[in-house]
């Protein structure tokens, strides 16, 4: 179906050849006496000889460590895979190596609606990380503890995680803007000694008061035997440590080495049904992966690199492996609508970003606004642009390419929270065509099964993973026989990952993501991913959001219902519907057409953006509200009333 996706972007031979993933296969080549004829070769020896392709990985990125591993993979199965035994190393000290070569180069900037602008040099962070790491341990603070933060995407947040890290504590980090109980769901599950927090901050111009929601917190948590506070809005609460002294000591860094799946950090799912997920990750495995992911970003020490989080997203976590490249990590914490939808890439701008990295629903919203980066804006620097979060429509290529830059580098990826890092990502080496993700990633054994476990290309199917992969979970925290963590993705396939997208492999070795496989519409036998829906629907510049759920129920006719968020001041009347239904029957098939339209106030969407399809469609099937959600992990809770009002309406039209 590549055919189908109109090349946008080729890289000159010039660039190709000075890309890290060039140098990469030519390391490869030299070493094991191969040859590559092209990018799906590479890829099929690095999900082939799995032991031989880490260690390139190793090797490549020369990863500190006081020992290096006796095998880099011990046992290939999963769950379980054995990796890296003997190794002894330590994630921070991988991810501040550039503060030895290059200590006064910059290493941080920091742009914030709470803080005046910020920069630190190399040795400046590598020394306030030591200096928080020896009043952490001097507070009793070991290897295995808890410490947790509630923090914003600013430079506390970093310093504290690499200090944790560093004396192999156990990072976890929730954003300000959650709630008290969804804060609370997760930290209670990994019971923290210690905790950093700030008082309140701002954000699109408003100031925000935490203090009260963080007494809550605090009384809720009763391992707790330190609280660090940053003040923002109030003073130094007694009984508290004050985030200033803490980074006044000048200490030599220490990096305790830990074992290579010694848990690093623990992440959380979206946990739009019950407790969420506490998944954790090992100091090895994401070294490594950072590292690989560099080859796919083309990172170097050069780079200037910015990816627009949250401190509750992945991608905060992965905006750490830019560090460990030695680039200069540009951290934006605010609204970027704030004063105007420019005001992200005038950031890029201002400090010369090479890399930019995005939500896919921004570049929608940059869409909507109307907006042309390119005709006010310096943008020569920027190189890179990534996406992520949700499927990057056909459109949103083709507007980076019309207003930003038509010969920068768009490179969308797709992965999860569950692996800290992605399946199908970009390569620097190859075209970049509308609509579609460049490539599966190196040593990612991604593929699209059928109900029946066959592969499919050309057709869309179940992603799934068929080899180890050294970032997947170690375990979730608590998961003490396993039994969740299975349940969670090797139930469908044994022995074999399936992630819960829908994705298409492409003939020449690109992807595309449909969306969640759980979320798929089937109508009548054909199969469709919601995105294409709300690429057809959300076009018209009357609908501002939208969600689609198919009923298809065993013993029952499908039914399609579309809800829809107009634009002020509209109204879902006959002539907007049939509107709706027109775009949907031009782009994609009559077959697609919604059985009801119904106007809604909002979409429910989970604290990181995400549609709450599978909830609203278990609603509508007719589980119970509080067994499909929970709305403290949702980002607008009340717009879930709405559906709780359709769904009894609707059940009540059925039964009667």
């Amino acid at each position: 179906m590549s055919a189908e996706h109109p090349v946008l972007w080729t890289p000159t031979q010039a660039r190709a050849d000075a890309t890290r993933m060039a140098a990469f296969i030519r390391f490869v080549e030299d070493k094991h006496g191969l040859t590559f004829a092209d990018y799906p070769a590479l890829w099929e020896w690095s999900v082939t000889d799995l032991e031989s392709f880490w260690w390139a990985i190793w090797e490549f990125f020369d990863i500190p460590a006081s020992v290096k591993p006796e095998k880099m993979l011990a046992e290939r199965k999963m769950p379980g895979a054995v990796w890296g035994p003997g190794a002894r190393l330590n994630f921070a000290e991988a991810m501040l190596r550039a503060a030895n070569e290059k200590p006064d180069a910059q290493a941080l900037i920091v742009k914030s609606e709470t803080f005046p602008r910020r920069e630190m040099t190399w040795g400046e962070l590598s020394g306030q990380v030591a200096s928080v790491a020896a009043r952490f341990r001097a507070l009793g603070v070991g290897k295995g503890d808890r410490v947790v933060a509630i923090l914003p995407n600013t430079e506390h947040a970093l310093i504290a995680c690499l200090a944790a890290t560093s004396i192999g504590a156990i990072w976890s980090l929730c954003a300000p803007d959650m709630g008290h109980v969804a804060i609370l769901d997760r930290f209670r599950q990994i019971e923290p000694k210690l905790i950093v927090a700030q008082d309140g901050y701002v954000h699109a111009g408003k100031t925000i008061d935490r203090r009260e929601v963080l007494a809550e917190i605090f009384a809720g948590l009763p391992t707790l035997e330190h609280r660090v506070m940053l003040p923002v809005v109030g003073d130094l609460p007694e009984g508290m440590i004050g985030w200033d002294d803490l980074t006044g000591d000048t200490v030599a860094p220490v990096y305790e080495q830990v074992e290579f799946d010694h848990p690093l950090w623990i992440v959380y799912s979206s946990g739009t049904t019950g407790n969420p997920k506490p998944i954790v990750h090992g100091h090895g495995g994401i070294i490594l992966e950072g590292c690989k992911q560099a080859l796919h970003q083309d990172l170097t020490g050069s780079d200037r690199f910015c990816w627009l989080t949250s401190s509750g997203w992945i991608m905060w976590n992965s905006q750490l492996n830019a560090l460990g490249q030695g680039a200069t990590l540009a951290l934006f914490d605010g609204a970027p609508n704030q004063p105007d939808m420019l005001a992200l890439w005038q950031y890029a701008a201002d400090e010369k970003l090479t890399y930019l990295g995005v939500g896919a629903a921004y570049i929608t919203v940059c869409i909507k606004a109307g907006i042309r980066p390119k005709d006010s804006l310096d943008l020569s620097a920027l190189r890179s642009l990534g996406t992520t979060g949700s499927p990057l429509t056909a459109d949103g290529y083709d507007w980076i390419y019309d207003a930003v830059d038509a010969d920068i580098w768009l490179a969308p990826i797709s992965g999860g929270t569950d692996l800290a890092g992605a399946f199908v990502c970009g390569n620097p080496m190859l075209p970049v065509r509308g609509g579609e993700m460049q490539c599966r990633a190196l040593g990612n054994a991604v593929r699209a099964y059928d109900d029946q476990g066959n592969e499919l290309i050309g057709e869309v199917g179940e992603l799934v993973c068929t080899e180890p992969l050294p970032s997947m979970p170690l375990y979730f925290w608590g998961d003490d026989d396993g039994s969740r963590l299975h349940d969670s993705y090797f139930d469908t396939y044994p022995g074999i990952w399936r992630h819960g997208d829908w994705i298409e492999i492409t003939a020449d070795g690109g992807a595309v993501i449909y969306g969640r496989s759980d979320a798929t519409i089937n109508r009548k036998g054909l199969r469709l991913g919601s995105s294409e829906i709300y690429r057809a629907v959300e076009g018209l510049e009357e609908v501002m959001d939208s969600m689609v759920v198919d009923l298809e129920f065993l013993g029952r006719d499908s039914f399609m219902p579309l809800f829809v968020v107009l634009a002020p001041g509209m109204t879902l009347d006959e002539a907007m519907t049939d509107k709706i239904n027109g775009a949907i029957r031009s782009a994609i098939s009559a077959r697609f057409i919604p059985n009801e339209i119904i106007q809604v106030a909002e979409i429910p969407r989970t604290l990181s953006g995400k549609k709450l399809e599978v909830p609203v469609k278990k609603l509508l099937l007719g589980a119970k509200a509080a067994s499909v959600v929970n709305r403290d992990s949702m980002a607008n809770p009340d717009s879930f009333d709405a559906f709780i009002a359709y769904a009894a309406k609707r059940n009540a039209e059925t039964q009667g």
